[in-house]
């Protein structure tokens, strides 16, 4: 079965590219048109053009030349998309000091099923979308949220579900299912422990994702290693050759709360492909907490 002949992801009408604008950024503006041209998906570009006092200093030259140059790169993805076929593309420029909230703001005024976004980006006076904001979009994004490495490529021929028999989890092995049985993939479905003593309790964990891919007919390989979770996620996809990771945003002991130091930011900070977050059910408006709360 040929993926590149369908969208892999069921539901992409709208899909948000957020960008810093930087090399960091590739992998994400490369499959995110990748996404739009195989679901004939509507593309939104966005950016942030921070505002902050040291603007003061710099001067209004400088802020003017970075305005001007936010608006050509927007412009150059837009033309990518359009040379790809894809006809609904729309750029969006906002500006202010909390890049984290206005991407959410977007995202949930336009409607979109899926944002994209970088794992990295650059840092000075224009940091826009650090590991920082990348997680705290992840943590309250009211849709799916794909973040893609630099040199990732989503072909989903091997997917890796992450499981801790959370609700989110489910939702991620739901996720992962539909994704393998429009492409042809298998999955792996993960649950890792501490000691021996809780493998019974991965077990279950593995056991429901590999009931729910085999009533699909999915090939599903159930893996219960020991260790840290994040560790033992990254070591099995870089081992195994997984391109997608799908995980939810929250574990069973994941409060309501920044993912800064769990087990999905580390993994998305350390995993060389592309890692497709899940939440059970979309939130009201959120509020992304202040920079450096909950670091």
């Amino acid at each position: 079965m040929n993926s590149a002949q369908f969208c892999p992801i069921s539901k992409l009408e709208k899909m948000l590219l957020a960008t810093d604008r930087s090399t960091f950024s590739e992998g994400a503006v490369r499959e995110a048109i990748n996404f739009a041209k195989k679901c004939s998906s509507n593309l939104y570009v966005m950016s942030v053009l921070e505002t902050n006092p040291e603007y003061e200093t710099i001067g209004a030259n400088v802020y003017q030349k970075e305005e001007e140059e936010a608006i050509k790169y927007l412009e150059a993805v837009k033309a990518r998309a359009s040379q790809e076929g894809i006809v609904h593309c729309e750029t969006v420029l906002h500006y202010g000091d909390e890049p984290c909230q206005l991407i959410i703001d977007e995202a949930l005024e336009r409607g979109v099923d899926m944002i994209i976004i970088g794992r990295r980006g650059r840092r000075g006076v224009m940091k826009v979308l650090m590991g920082q904001v990348a997680a705290k979009v992840v943590s309250h994004a009211p849709c799916k949220v794909l973040v893609v490495p630099r040199a990732a490529r989503i072909d989903c021929r091997t997917i890796l579900v992450a499981t801790d028999g959370s609700e989110h989890s489910l939702a991620a092995a739901s996720e992962a299912v539909v994704i393998a049985k429009r492409c042809g993939s298998s999955i792996i479905a993960v649950s890792s422990t501490h000691s021996e003593a809780e493998s019974g309790e991965a077990k279950n964990n593995v056991k429901q994702v590999v009931e729910m891919a085999q009533k699909e007919g999915i090939p599903v390989e159930a893996l219960t290693p020991i260790g840290r979770s994040h560790d033992t996620i990254v070591e099995t996809a870089g081992g195994r050759g997984v391109d997608l990771i799908v995980m939810g945003t929250y574990g069973k002991t994941g409060l309501k709360k920044l993912l800064m130091g769990s087990s999905t930011e580390k993994v998305i900070g350390h995993a060389s492909c592309g890692v497709l977050v899940v939440r059970a059910a979309s939130p009201e408006r959120e509020q992304c907490a202040p920079a450096g709360a909950n670091d």
